[in-house]
């Protein structure tokens, strides 16, 4: 098992991080061809196992308690936000979402609000937030898809700004290994139209590897303990923990549903 997962890990030479515009981040947000881009990424979601791969994440976190302030970075739709919540028995949390267009439409709030959280949007672009002066402080901070948009200089200022303000962190990114390369020149398999499979081959060229975001991470922040990892089939992660304690990392995983098992899955996965 272990050797099948470090062969779809492998690297390719010619897969150097490059970060260039993706056409998806300058549409006008009610351009038809960005309406159907962003349905196309609910799909993409689904294929990656986004979900699965962010519930087991935060299933690692030391948290003593739920979370009672989430904020996530890059937010797009909230599409995934809502399938997370649908499947947490969490209540009583305020969600931030955090992007240049408020994209977090009645069909994201209403569901939210039934189950209790109170939605609050932030349009504004991400290092705009990472330099203002805040004094809001979130229990948990995630972000999916997101962190590969930016240059190292950039990317450390808005991790700074993350550690300084969250007490946890979970980042799901693009792999970039020569199997999620070939994944993403597939996309028009699952109908995914121009603009998603030309952003699809981008994003995992300006992807991660290795332990890229931890090096990035601010080295003032010595209480956090960092975990990165590759998660099949075409997903890096970063886990940042700022509170400690084994019982805590019990009681989340219990929150949210995370069996034994699922954490000793990650922890294989946590060997590649």
């Amino acid at each position: 098992m272990v050797l099948c997962l470090r062969l779809t890990d492998m690297p390719s030479m010619k897969l150097q991080r490059r970060v260039l515009p993706e056409r998806l981040d300058v549409m006008p947000a009610d351009d038809p061809v960005a309406r159907r881009s962003r349905c196309d990424l609910q799909r993409v979601h689904r294929v990656m196992r986004s979900l699965t791969i962010l519930r087991r994440a935060i299933g690692m976190l030391c948290m003593t308690r739920q979370p009672r302030r989430i904020l996530e970075l890059g937010a797009g739709d909230g599409s995934l936000m809502l399938r997370f919540a649908l499947r947490s028995p969490w209540r009583e949390v305020q969600v931030t979402f955090l992007d240049r267009q408020d994209l977090i439409g009645p069909e994201i709030r209403r569901p939210l609000d039934m189950l209790g959280w109170d939605v609050r949007v932030l349009s504004m672009d991400a290092l705009d937030w990472a330099h203002a002066s805040y004094d809001q402080q979130y229990d948990l901070c995630v972000t999916t898809l997101f962190l590969h948009h930016f240059e190292s200089p950039a990317l450390e200022q808005l991790l700074c700004a993350v550690a300084a303000r969250c007490r946890a962190f979970v980042a799901c990114e693009p792999r970039r290994n020569s199997v999620a390369w070939l994944g993403s020149h597939l996309l028009g398999l699952l109908g995914a139209n121009e603009v998603t499979r030309e952003d699809g081959v981008t994003s995992v060229v300006a992807g991660f590897a290795g332990h890229e975001l931890s090096a990035l991470w601010p080295p003032s922040a010595a209480r956090w303990r960092l975990r990165e990892y590759f998660a099949w089939p075409f997903t890096h992660c970063l886990v940042a923990d700022g509170d400690s304690g084994s019982d805590g990392r019990v009681g989340v995983k219990q929150q949210i549903g995370i069996n034994e098992q699922q954490v000793a899955d990650r922890a294989t996965d946590e060997t590649l």
